[in-house]
Formats: structure tokens, sequence, C-alpha cells
């Protein structure tokens, strides 16, 4: 019997990894051998390695398939991809709905790692490339911020509170104002060395500068999208792009019983939905392009929310199709759009 294909599934958790190690045979049988569980750091990487090519056949590479598991499969897809290892990250939505096809009773660990493998070895999946050194800095630094911001609200939340009361605590409420105090001062600093990375690269600063001709887009709106789409590396058309960020349209339906309201399903990343929130806003407000095309959507639904996300949708958008032609924004563009091919590209991703 010849191996098609042979994958290792990785369940990724904070300290440990939940492995199932599973060969695709040219008859296309899935055959999952193997399980074994292994600490999250690097001796644990050293013995995944160890039992991976122990389990395997030599004739073939060994694909190593895990979901991107908030930031704790990052050291080890990195760790692998130095190693000249074969890596693929996998959206948990993906897996999750993957694995409603299967007879699973019992979720655990180890089905989900199985699930993994199985899910490896029957798609054809892009391997994983770690992101440019600038688009990993600049990520890291805008989800600090994002941190810092979200702090800074439940500060002021206290503060409100605080000087609501009948018989305020003076002390209380220097405290909470100088921690507000630091809390912007810091988020001055992350916005300056975000800034400053940018400068240092030429063709960077450029494809910002492109962006920030969008109305309601400014340089940290950019910089988020970029970081967090690693320069829009993964993605391949606008579907897929929409589905990355969680800005997609749901919709239950069945039959005349069953009818559910068409929604968005947020199964993507929150930072991008996040960051297009207020430039959607500025953009309905002065762009004549996006103020015509909210009204329109309220009109025909009367669904503030709905159209507002419609707005943040067409800016994503915009931003991929700027960044890949290299252009920049045009009031007339959404006409000339129509005349363009999609830029797609010839397989999907992973990332999807």
């Amino acid at each position: 019997m010849k191996f098609l294909k042979q994958v290792v599934g990785i369940d990724v958790a904070m300290k440990e990894l939940v492995c199932s190690f599973g060969v695709l045979s040219d008859d296309l049988d899935v055959k999952l051998k193997f399980n074994d569980v292994f600490k999250n750091n690097d001796k644990g990487f050293i013995k995944l390695i160890k039992w991976a090519e122990k389990c395997a056949s030599a004739e073939i590479e060994i694909l190593f398939v895990m979901e991107a598991t908030g930031v704790y499969h990052e050291k080890l897809a990195n760790w692998l991809y130095e190693r000249s290892k074969k890596v693929v990250i996998v959206l948990p939505n993906k897996i999750s709905n993957y694995a409603r096809t299967l007879d699973i009773k019992t979720i655990t660990d180890r089905t989900a790692a199985e699930a993994i493998s199985r899910f490896g070895l029957e798609r054809n999946l892009e391997t994983w490339q770690p992101p440019r050194q600038i688009f990993r800095k600049i990520k890291q630094l805008t989800r600090e911020r994002e941190q810092i911001v979200a702090e800074r609200t439940i500060i002021k939340n206290q503060l409100h509170a605080e000087n609501s009361e009948a018989f305020p605590n003076l002390g209380t409420l220097k405290r909470l104002n100088m921690r507000i105090k630091l809390l912007n001062q810091q988020e001055k600093e992350i916005k300056k060395e975000i800034s400053d990375l940018i400068r240092e690269d030429e063709k960077l600063k450029k494809q910002i500068n492109d962006l920030t001709t969008i109305p309601g887009v400014g340089e940290l709106t950019a910089s988020i999208v970029l970081a967090e789409t690693n320069g829009f590396e993964f993605i391949r058309n606008k579907r897929q792009l929409t589905s990355y960020s969680g800005l997609d349209v749901k919709e239950k339906q069945s039959g005349i019983s069953v009818k559910g309201k068409p929604r968005i399903s947020k199964k993507g990343n929150r930072y991008l939905r996040k960051a297009l929130h207020l430039p959607s806003l500025t953009a309905v407000k002065h762009c004549k392009l996006y103020k015509d095309n909210y009204a329109r959507l309220v009109g025909r639904h009367g669904i503030k929310m709905k159209a507002l996300v419609a707005v943040q949708r067409k800016l994503l958008e915009l931003m991929y199709i700027l960044y890949k032609t290299e252009s920049v924004f045009d009031i007339d563009y959404e006409e000339k759009r129509k005349a363009l091919p999609e830029i797609t590209g010839p397989f999907e991703s992973s990332l999807s």
C-alpha cells in the first residue's frame, strides 16, 4: 500500500499539544493511526518531531495542521517553519464546521486533534508562511493598543460611577485619573512606534498612503488591516476576505418553517471588524458615495447597523483592491470596478 499524504493534526492549548497522526492511502482511505500529547514548549516541540518522524513513512513529507488558537499556536508554527517543516494553519470555524459532518458524539481534545488530522488529509490546503517581520511588529503594537483602549474604557466607566456617588472618594478619583493619564500616554507612544515603523519602509509607507485616500481610513486603520492580513498575503478574492474578517452574512433557512434573520457570522478576525467601525461612520458622514449607499440600505430594511456593516465590508474590499492594484481612491471607482476582472488566485487559502 502506498501513502499519498501523512498529516499530524494538532489541537493547540496554552500548555499542551494534543496530536493525531493520520495517513491517506492510494485507495483514498483515511486512517488515524497514532495519538499523543506534548508540552507546548521547545522540549515538547522536539519530542513532537521525533514522534512524528517515527510514525511517518520517509518517502513523503509530513504536513503539520493546526488551528489558529489565539496566540498559542504561533510559537510552534514558527518553530516548525524554521526547521523546514510544512505547516498549515486553519481558522477554528472551518474545523468546527467540518467536525459537525463527522460522527463524533463526545468532543474532547483527542477527537478535536483527529478531526484536524482528517481535515488535513481530505483537503488540499495552502501551506503557511510566517508574516513579514514589519507586519508582525505592527500587529503586536496594534493589539497592545486595543488592550489599552479596552482598559481605559473600563476605568472611565469606574470614574463616571464614582463621580455619580453622593460622596465620591477623592483618593479614588485621583488614582483613576492618573491611570487614565498613563494609558493615554502609552497609547500615544504606541502610535508613534507604529508611525516610525511605517516611515522606515518606503514601500509600506506608499501603500499606507494609498489606503488613507479612502474616506474614513487613517494610518492606524490601514496599519491594522495590513498587519492582520499580512498585507493580504493569504487573501485570493473579496469573498474570502469578508469570510476571514467575519463580515460575511449567514442565513438559516429550511422550507417554509425555518427562516432566521440574516446576520454577519462574526467567525473571523475581530480586530479587522473593530478597526472598520469608526471609519465606516466617518465614510457615511463625509463621503457621498457611502452616504448614498448607507441611506439606500437603511431605506430598504430600516436597520442602521446592518447598513453600517455593509459599508464596512465595502471599505475592506476597496482597501484590498487598492492594495493589489497599487492605486488610490477614486469617487467613481465603484462604477469603474464593475468593468474590471475579479482579483483571484489559483487556489483557496485555508485562512478563508
